[in-house]
C-alpha cells in the first residue's frame, strides 16, 4: 500500500467518522425519515477498484444501482434532463496521449449509450431540454484541471449537431447550470476573460458576462429560477435568491445550508426538484498537497460520500452513502415524464 494510500485510509478509518459528525449540529432522522418519503433520485460518480461508474440511489441512500457498468471506460458528473428521461455525463477514455474526456447521453435506465461529442467536459441542459451545452475542451491532451475549457456549444437532439455559443471570448468556464427561463449561463471562471476567479452569469443569447460578485464557485440554480446554491468556500455552502430586476443580475438574501469544519470539505450542492432539499459532497481535508485535489471530476477521493441538507435550514443534514468511494457531483432526478 503506497504512502498515500495508507494516509487516506486512516483519514476513513478514523478521523472521517468523527469528522463528519461535525457537519451537523446533531442527528437529524427525522429529515432521514422524510428522505424515504421523497419520490426522486440521486445519482453521482462513483469509484469502486479503480474504476469511475455512475450510480442511482434512493433519496435515502437506499438501493444503489449502477448505470454505467463500464470496466474500460471512467464515468462521472451525471446530469439528468429536465423530463427525466436522459441522462448526459463525461467518461474518461483510452490511454497515455490517447486520452480523452467525452461528453454522452444515455437514457435514464442506462441504455442507449450515445456519443455527443470527444474532448469535452462540463455537460448542462437547455430550458427546453431540446439540447445539451457542454465546454469543449482547450486543447486535445487530457487534463484534469476543472477549467480546462474553451467556449460553450449547444448540442442539438434533433439534428445532432452543435451551435457555438454567440459569445466566443468565453474562456475556462466550469460547473455551469441554465436558468429555468433559458436566458442565463451560471458557472465558476478561473483565470479567463480577465477575471482571476469569480462566479459568473452569462447572457444565453448574448455577449453579456456580470460577475456575480459571490465568493467561491459551483453554482446551482434552483428548479424555480429564483434561488442558487454555491460553494462559499471549501467548508461552506450557501443559498442565495437570485435578482434580475437591475442593470446587473446579483444575489441577495444569502444564508449558509452547511457550515463544516476544517478538515471536512463539503461540495458539488445540487437542489431536489422540488426545491426542499440540496445534495452535496463531504470528505476530508488533507493538510499536504498529495496530487490533484479530491474534489475534482474522476479524481479518487476514498472517504468521500453523499449527504442531503433541508434548503432552508442551516445544518440539517444527512449521510446518505456510507462506503465512501470517491461518491462525488451529486444531481437529483426529476420523476421521468410519460410522453
Amino acid at each position: 500500500m503506497t504512502h498515500r494510500r495508507r494516509f487516506f485510509h486512516h483519514w476513513s478509518a478514523v478521523a472521517l467518522t468523527t469528522a463528519l459528525a461535525a457537519v451537523s449540529a446533531w442527528a437529524a432522522d427525522d429529515l432521514r425519515e422524510e428522505l424515504k418519503k421523497v419520490p426522486y433520485k440521486i445519482l453521482y460518480e462513483t469509484c469502486h477498484n479503480g474504476n469511475g461508474e455512475i450510480y442511482q440511489i434512493n433519496a435515502d441512500g437506499s438501493n444503489p444501482v449502477n448505470l454505467t457498468k463500464t470496466p474500460n471506460s471512467n464515468e462521472g458528473y451525471p446530469q439528468v434532463s429536465r423530463d427525466g428521461t436522459k441522462i448526459a455525463f463525461i467518461a474518461d477514455e483510452g490511454e497515455g496521449e490517447a486520452k480523452s474526456r467525452n461528453v454522452y447521453i444515455m437514457n435514464r435506465d442506462g441504455t442507449g449509450r450515445t456519443l455527443v461529442v470527444k474532448h469535452a467536459r462540463y455537460p448542462f441542459w437547455n430550458a427546453a431540454g431540446t439540447g445539451l451545452y457542454y465546454a469543449p475542451d482547450e486543447q486535445e491532451q487530457f487534463s484534469i484541471r476543472d477549467y480546462a475549457s474553451k467556449g460553450l456549444c449547444l448540442y442539438d437532439l434533433a439534428t445532432r449537431k452543435a451551435t457555438p455559443h454567440p459569445n466566443p471570448e468565453l474562456l475556462h468556464l466550469y460547473n455551469l447550470c441554465c436558468t429555468p427561463d433559458g436566458k442565463w449561463i451560471l458557472g465558476t471562471v478561473h483565470a479567463g476573460m480577465n477575471f482571476k476567479h469569480a462566479i459568473l452569469a452569462v447572457e444565453v443569447n448574448g455577449n453579456g458576462v456580470f460577475n456575480l460578485k459571490i465568493p467561491g464557485c459551483r453554482p446551482d440554480v434552483s428548479p424555480d429560477g429564483k434561488h442558487v446554491s454555491w460553494n462559499a468556500s471549501d467548508f461552506t455552502i450557501r443559498v442565495g435568491d437570485l435578482d434580475f430586476s437591475g442593470p446587473e443580475p446579483k444575489i441577495i438574501n444569502q444564508h449558509d445550508v452547511v457550515a463544516s469544519q476544517k478538515p471536512v470539505e463539503v461540495y458539488q450542492s445540487d437542489w431536489s426538484p422540488d426545491g426542499r432539499y440540496i445534495a452535496y459532497t463531504s470528505g476530508t481535508k488533507t493538510e499536504k498537497k498529495l496530487g490533484p485535489a479530491p474534489e475534482l471530476i474522476g479524481v479518487e477521493a476514498p472517504g468521500w460520500n453523499i449527504f442531503v441538507a433541508d434548503a432552508n435550514a442551516t445544518n440539517r443534514c444527512v449521510q446518505v452513502t456510507t462506503d465512501g468511494c470517491s461518491n462525488k457531483e451529486p444531481d437529483w432526478a426529476p420523476l421521468p415524464s410519460r410522453k
